[in-house]
């Protein structure tokens, strides 16, 4: 898929540039040596570790990230979890616009096809498996939308159902339930030492933040039921607040720079929904040590349950967005009444967990951080763990020989 990355462009433009560097894209140079149009754009400066990372470019950061994980094992019967390196989200894009159904499933089939008949999966019929799908839950539940013509059934599909598949957004209302499990997006940010990261965490903790709040997106005016404008209106009348427009053919918004310049000078990013519930620039905000403002709990709250600290209140704010459609709050004065010692607090909690968000350079290693795939990797063999223990408890079928006890574990 990696190598048939031209056939993506149009849909995803310059993907090949997007795929390159074990998925990162291309690095942001410094942008001390580069003209006003640079991605860096000043937000970077003597910062290691940026790229122009595709929002949906998952699949191939975590399988580069897999191959140097240092607990694989050849031996299978000794594993605590199978890897399944399925690039569904690139699949998607291969296949999505101006193909059949059958077309768009294909792949997918063939992979739960081949996948049952391995005796891998004979031993817990796939509950011991997990792959990554890059993009959100709704894009691979094609049966279950309105409309027909959008996604793949990968998650639909029997097999499949029983692995654990990693996405960037869960179709799950409640956490923990489904096999599908939310995981961070990728933001520009992908240190390649513990240095990197402190360092980071060290700019962000010091930075001035003139902005009291700060927005970018754009309106979605045919989205009626989009709060969008609304926060839109409000952050124009407001002297504390600066909106940067994602307009069609506006490009501040495409460039790295200017979006984390924005946030690492803004003490509360606004986060409404998208094209979803959740928004890549959640973490983008986080990475910079903005606390997010969420309107809807899909955003965040009943997402990311590996990565995101479950008292949502240590590192967020919530405003409703019922409240907003209608003109019963004012964000400006609900952010204002917080205390500066808890907008403190929250802003330290932001930098506390701001390494488990990131994704780090799959061709270094980490010593003692662990990044947002060491948590992942955690969390499934948390899982696979658990449904093995109340399987045996349960009488379930799939029980293992004295080699459960040799299993593999994340540093």
């Amino acid at each position: 898929m990696l190598s048939g990355c031209a056939n993506l462009e149009g849909q995803w433009p310059d993907m090949c540039k997007q795929v390159s560097n074990a998925g990162l894209g291309e690095p942001l140079l410094d942008p001390d040596q580069l003209d006003g149009e640079a991605p860096g754009g000043g937000a970077l400066t003597n910062s290691s570790g940026w790229y122009a990372t595709q929002q949906f470019g998952l699949d191939a950061i975590f399988h580069a990230r897999m191959r140097r994980y240092e607990c694989l094992t050849n031996d299978s019967s000794a594993a605590a979890a199978v890897f399944v390196p399925f690039y569904a989200g690139f699949e998607f894009s291969l296949h999505q616009w101006g193909y059949d159904e059958a077309t768009r499933d294909a792949a997918s089939r063939d992979l739960a096809s081949w996948l049952t008949s391995r005796p891998e999966w004979r031993r817990a019929s796939g509950r011991e498996h997990f792959l990554v799908a890059g993009r959100t839950a709704w894009d691979f539940q094609r049966d279950t939308m309105n409309i027909s013509v959008w996604g793949t059934n990968l998650l639909l599909l029997d097999a499949v159902k029983n692995m654990t598949v990693l996405v960037i957004e869960s179709s799950t209302s409640v956490m923990g339930g489904g096999s599908d499990m939310a995981v961070p997006y990728p933001t520009y940010f992908h240190p390649r030492t513990d240095a990197d990261v402190l360092d980071w965490q060290r700019r962000i903790r010091s930075a001035d933040r003139p902005w009291l709040m700060s927005f970018v997106g754009a309106p979605r005016p045919r989205e009626w039921q989009s709060i969008r404008p609304d926060i839109i209106d409000q952050c124009a009348a407001s002297s504390a607040c600066r909106h940067l427009g994602c307009a069609s053919g506006e490009k501040q918004c495409h460039t790295p720079g200017e979006i984390m310049r924005l946030f690492r000078s803004s003490t509360f990013c606004l986060q409404p929904r998208g094209d979803s519930a959740t928004r890549r620039s959640a973490f983008d905000a986080m990475v910079a040590g903005c606390v997010p403002v969420f309107f809807h709990p899909r955003s965040a709250y009943l997402q990311y349950k590996w990565h995101l600290p479950s008292d949502h209140t240590r590192y967020s704010v919530f405003i409703t967005e019922d409240d907003v459609r209608a003109g019963n709050v004012s964000i400006e004065e609900t952010l204002r009444r917080i205390p500066p010692a808890a907008v403190r607090e929250m802003q330290e909690e932001v930098i506390r967990i701001m390494p488990g968000l990131v994704y780090a350079d799959p061709r270094y290693t980490l010593e003692t951080v662990k990044d947002a795939f060491d948590l992942a990797v955690e969390g499934v063999l948390k899982k696979v763990a658990e449904t093995r223990s109340a399987e045996l408890l349960g009488g379930g079928v799939a029980r293992h020989s004295s080699s459960q006890d040799n299993t593999i574990s994340s540093k």
